[in-house]
């Protein structure tokens, strides 16, 4: 995992990417490394991750990751965004998280990183 931060309206967004392939959001373990390593490293409680990063299983609502891994960024003051697309997802329950994830204030489902750091700067 690579982590550089990007500084925007004097907050610090952590962007991080995975190595092709790896993975960093796959279980609630997984989460806590994630959020542990960022602020350790950066300071920052704001992550930015793409989409690619992140588990499939954690799109399948009935599994319940997603909430799980979600409620521990709450639950430690952290916020995060999700950069991909998420057009292939047809699935209903999916597509109203992801909304109203997005008129929330922590946790944010973008199409880019420039979107992504608004948002996670913005956030209050």
């Amino acid at each position: 995992m690579q982590i550089r931060t990007v500084e925007q309206n004097g907050i610090p967004v952590a962007v991080a990417a995975a190595e092709s392939g790896e993975r960093l959001l796959y279980d609630v373990q997984s989460a806590l490394d994630l959020i542990a390593t960022v602020q350790y490293e950066t300071g920052a409680n704001r992550i930015a991750l793409p989409k690619s990063a992140v588990a499939e299983e954690f799109f399948k609502l009935g599994t319940g990751l997603a909430g799980e891994v979600l409620q521990k960024f709450i639950n430690y003051g952290v916020k995060l965004a999700l950069i991909g697309d998420y057009a292939q997802y047809t699935s209903k329950p999916l597509r109203d998280f992801i909304r109203e994830s997005n008129r929330g204030r922590d946790i944010f489902f973008v199409p880019d990183e420039e979107t992504a750091v608004a948002r996670l700067s913005a956030a209050g």
